[in-house]
């Protein structure tokens, strides 16, 4: 439950920072894969595959960073029902503002040390690998 509690109070922060930007916390997390995989663009299914939360309907997410000019979405040539997702010069830029106010986000826990940040960092790991290998986790656990 502590786990969950923490998790609580992260995502709302998290999102309170995000919103600064008018984005959500998906939305940046989304804008964060694409700038990792430019200049190649890439698919929704890839775009799931790589997102924290990968139950979120990536294609209505995809569909508002299009309507907010931070992606460039065309129809795939070799696969018409696919489409290519890149992120827009316009993305790069709101990457670019966020990154210089990334620190607040790292300020919100700053009463922990490094070493103790390390050692949670560690040990939310191990949990997560405990999840891994337990066959209800596989489905839901895939991050790393």
């Amino acid at each position: 439950m502590s786990i969950l509690y923490t998790y609580g109070f992260l995502s709302n922060s998290y999102n309170r920072f995000f919103q600064k930007y008018g984005l959500t916390g998906q939305q940046y997390n989304a804008l964060r894969i694409l700038r990792d995989q430019y200049p190649r663009p890439v698919s929704t299914s890839f775009l799931r595959e790589k997102m924290l939360d990968r139950m979120s309907d990536a294609s209505r997410l995809v569909s508002r960073l299009q309507g907010k000019g931070l992606v460039e979405v065309t129809t795939n040539i070799g696969d018409k029902r696919l489409v290519n997702i890149l992120i827009s010069d316009k993305g790069q830029k709101a990457l670019g503002a966020i990154d210089k106010d990334l620190h607040q986000v790292d300020a919100m826990i700053e009463s922990l040390t490094e070493e103790e940040a390390k050692e949670l960092a560690e040990l939310l790991h191990k949990v997560r690998e405990s999840l891994r290998e337990r066959a209800w986790g596989n489905a839901c656990c895939r991050a790393d």
